[in-house]
């Protein structure tokens, strides 16, 4: 019984953990066993803080806790909560059907939970995972006023920072694939075109165009955030009301536009470098050099219209696929089960691979413009976002739209695995307490 309780947490009230194995020091025999009236000690103080915080969050004391109890307690916590997800979270605790929770329940709930705070029921839908899958056009995240104070938010990100660039260094192969795919207008195979990739470069060449993806992180991160923030305050004003999910996408979709306008030029370097044969460019600062003087700094943004139009329909339908499956699984388990890794995988892969969909032709679109050396002047329609639709129409059908979606497809579920690992092993490093 001995690992099992160093594994285990108990949580008062002023939000710090001590180790179980700790708490129960003192009633352990010689021998460091735990006998089986120690964890009878130790399952009767841990009942005790859950009446505790129970009778804390019963406001008019009637002996259960209701909807607007459990909103108000989130609020003084500090925690956003919106009235649906009250409502999901009571569905989860709530075994007799009447959205309310009793003692009994409460108990029942979090009796063999790592913790007693209440705080930590929905941190984990909120913070556990980062997926990363090289796209750029997701919401950001939401952090509480507290996580904001002790400096939580910038460990999340920089977790996340770390888990992204070794999620896109090692997906890096796939994503110059897909480019490849992207801008060729043949119906060129995808093995044909990773050989012509491997003898045009060798197995390094794989990875070109990598280095500045992942140096954009960091900035982009930081922009979006700050910007999410920003737009956030402007929505709610004077009110304390958590975000709906129309007002986060909202928010979501303008701290996207406001961060791609800022770290665009970025994107045109990476797919140049992405696209370069051995020996066109010596660095990022050489290609950029090369790139304003023979093209002008106009060329940096061709494809920003396409880009930005991208950021609807992908931000738009993964956080509304994502909401509504965590949703679903709050309204099909009502017991304390905690969400397994592949269930958030799953979820992650599904609301990302569904936003893809719908904004990969204008993807597509954006890395033809970006990929465009001059403008070509017999056709100069093809210099244009509508041009280059109806000239992929016209001579590729709708087809053409998602050349290159295969790779990006095969390359999200590894994606996702990668930075879920790193992000939660980073979090560790840094602090963050995921209980």
């Amino acid at each position: 019984m001995d690992d099992p309780v160093s594994k285990m947490k108990v949580c008062f009230e002023d939000g710090f953990c001590v180790d179980a194995k700790k708490f129960l020091k003192s009633t352990k025999s010689v021998s460091g066993e735990l006998s089986l009236a120690d964890f009878i000690y130790y399952v009767r103080e841990h009942e005790k803080n859950l009446r505790l915080h129970f009778s804390h969050l019963d406001k008019n004391k009637d002996g259960k806790i209701d909807l607007d109890e459990l909103i108000k307690a989130f609020s003084d916590l500090g925690i956003p909560l919106e009235r649906g997800e009250a409502k999901n979270l009571l569905q989860r605790m709530d075994q007799d059907g009447s959205l309310n929770i009793s003692y009994d329940e409460w108990r029942d709930f979090l009796l063999l939970a790592p913790s007693s705070n209440i705080r930590d029921l929905i941190t984990y839908w909120r913070h556990s995972t980062y997926l990363d899958i090289g796209e750029d056009m997701n919401v950001p995240d939401d952090f509480t006023q507290k996580e904001m104070q002790t400096g939580m938010w910038w460990r999340h990100l920089a977790a996340g920072g770390v888990a992204g660039a070794v999620s896109r260094t090692c997906t890096a192969p796939l994503d110059r694939l897909k480019v490849f795919l992207q801008v060729n207008p043949s119906r060129e195979k995808i093995a044909v075109c990773f050989n012509n990739m491997l003898k045009e470069g060798g197995i390094k060449g794989l990875w070109r165009g990598n280095g500045i993806n992942v140096l954009k992180i960091a900035p982009e991160s930081a922009i979006k955030f700050a910007a999410y923030e920003q737009v956030k305050r402007l929505i709610k004003g004077d009110s304390q009301h958590a975000l709906s999910i129309y007002e986060r996408f909202c928010a979501g979709a303008l701290a996207g536009g406001i961060s791609q306008t800022a770290i665009y030029p970025l994107e045109v370097l990476k797919t140049r470098l992405a696209l370069r044969k051995t020996g066109q460019y010596k660095s990022i600062a050489d290609a950029a050099y090369k790139i304003y003087i023979t093209e002008g700094s106009r060329s940096f943004y061709r494809g920003y219209i396409p880009n930005i139009l991208g950021i609807i329909p992908y931000a738009g339908i993964d956080l509304a696929v994502y909401e509504t499956l965590k949703k679903k699984y709050f309204m099909t388990h009502s017991s304390n089960e905690q969400p397994s890794f592949w269930m958030l995988l799953a979820c992650g892969s599904a609301s990302s691979t569904l936003g893809q969909m719908c904004s990969y032709p204008l993807a597509l679109v954006r890395t033809r413009l970006q990929a465009q050396v001059n403008h070509p002047s017999s056709d100069p329609a093809g210099a244009t976002m509508t041009g280059v639709f109806r000239t992929i129409l016209e001579r590729e059908g709708v087809c053409g739209l998602y050349r290159g979606i295969t790779p990006n497809f095969i390359k999200v579920m590894p994606a996702v695995s990668i930075s879920y690992v790193v992000y939660e092993y980073s979090s560790r490093l840094l602090g963050v307490n995921m209980t």
